[in-house]
């Protein structure tokens, strides 16, 4: 499903990736490790498409779809999806309106028909009672007064409907507490037809998932055991 052939990237004329090659088989749940600074977060970032950081060789496959140079909106209705572990607030922007637009788009890409707010409200209600999330949620702005734990929730209700095909959580179980940390793990565990790449270094978390493959970076390199 991903292949990452050669990988090199910068930001401000700085390598902090350097000759990454990676194979993510479609089904996977692969683990990414390494400590803090070793490039984690960067690698997803550029997986994503997100512009500041700059592919200065090597190419990033996708579907037998070579996305070196598309940019991030494509790449996502291509069905990347990233859980970034800083998320923004947007005022004004509220959680329904932002899930419709998106749950929108990535219908009438992939099927050329517009989404009915019948079908999507439906999808929404099973989504958000799977999740725990209460109805007064939908009405709030993205992200606005919400702890940490909160802010997951939003991003697995997002995740469950968009149903990317390739879904990179980055440090999902970061201010989670337990509860959460299994929530998110079930949501993955019940999602077989998205292949995951999670970032986490928390044992409690990481033990949930059967994860099939673990790749450590260091220093903004694949480590070789």
């Amino acid at each position: 499903m991903l292949t990452l052939k050669n990988l090199t990237v910068t930001m401000d004329n700085r390598e902090l990736l350097s000759d990454i090659n990676l194979h993510i088989s479609r089904g996977e749940r692969h683990l990414l490790a390494g400590h803090n600074g070793s490039g984690k977060s960067t690698l997803a970032q550029t997986i994503t498409g997100i512009p500041d950081y700059k592919i200065q060789s090597g190419k990033i496959i996708f579907n037998e779809r070579d996305i070196t140079n598309e940019n991030i909106t494509t790449r996502a209705l291509y069905g990347v999806f990233l859980g970034s572990q800083h998320v923004p607030e947007i005022p004004g922007l509220t959680v329904i309106s932002f899930l419709k637009h998106s749950c929108a788009a990535h219908t009438r890409f992939k099927t050329g028909h517009d989404l009915s707010m019948a079908e999507f409200l439906e999808n929404l209600e099973t989504a958000r009672t799977k999740l725990g999330i209460p109805r007064e949620w939908l009405n709030r702005s993205i992200n606005v007064g919400f702890s940490g734990g909160e802010r997951k929730r939003i991003m697995l209700l997002q995740l469950l409907l968009t149903k990317p095909e390739f879904a990179i959580l980055d440090e999902p179980d970061s201010g989670a507490d337990i509860n959460t940390k299994q929530l998110i793990a079930d949501t993955i565990n019940t999602m077989p037809d998205t292949t995951f790449l999670v970032i986490s270094h928390q044992s409690d978390f990481t033990q949930l998932i059967p994860f099939s493959h673990t790749t450590t970076l260091s220093s903004g390199k694949i480590m070789i055991e």
